[in-house]
């Protein structure tokens, strides 16, 4: 029963490597088609800009609150200023989120376009393969 489930196993995976082998496979390292993207480096400079706004925020409340001795006053700077940043921050990170989806998509789309115009049947993440296939990250232009 073993021996036979070994032999069938086998055989599928000798037939699947060889039809891969068939097709025509590319690459892609996607870290670095994200590190060279002017859209992302953009995308990360803008949201280092308003973090630092938020962190202001946080500086402003503190200047305000050492400043006031009254317990019910400090309270009511303190959840002005935790509502502010929330608020601020919420919609940060929904911004930051659709944008980079948006990056995502238009890397994918690049890929897309590539692998169609030179007819690669498959395109994997140069991470998940191990060997083999013809690496087109340089070909890959994203803004």
């Amino acid at each position: 029963m073993k021996k036979s489930l070994f032999i069938t196993m086998l055989g599928f995976f000798l037939t699947a490597s060889v039809s891969i082998a068939e097709d025509s496979v590319a690459v892609v390292d996607l870290q670095k088609v994200v590190s060279n993207s002017s859209q992302v480096k953009q995308l990360k400079a803008e949201h280092a800009k308003k973090m630092e706004e938020l962190n202001k925020i946080i500086v402003n409340a503190r200047g305000e609150i050492a400043n006031e001795s009254d317990e019910n006053k400090i309270i009511k700077i303190e959840e002005k200023y935790t509502n502010e940043f929330n608020t601020k921050k919420s919609l940060l990170e929904k911004d930051y989120n659709n944008r980079l989806a948006a990056i995502e998509k238009n890397i994918k789309d690049e890929i897309t376009k590539k692998a169609q115009k030179d007819n690669y049947d498959y395109v994997f993440a140069k991470s998940v393969l191990l060997y083999g296939g013809k690496d087109i990250t340089d070909e890959i232009h994203v803004k």
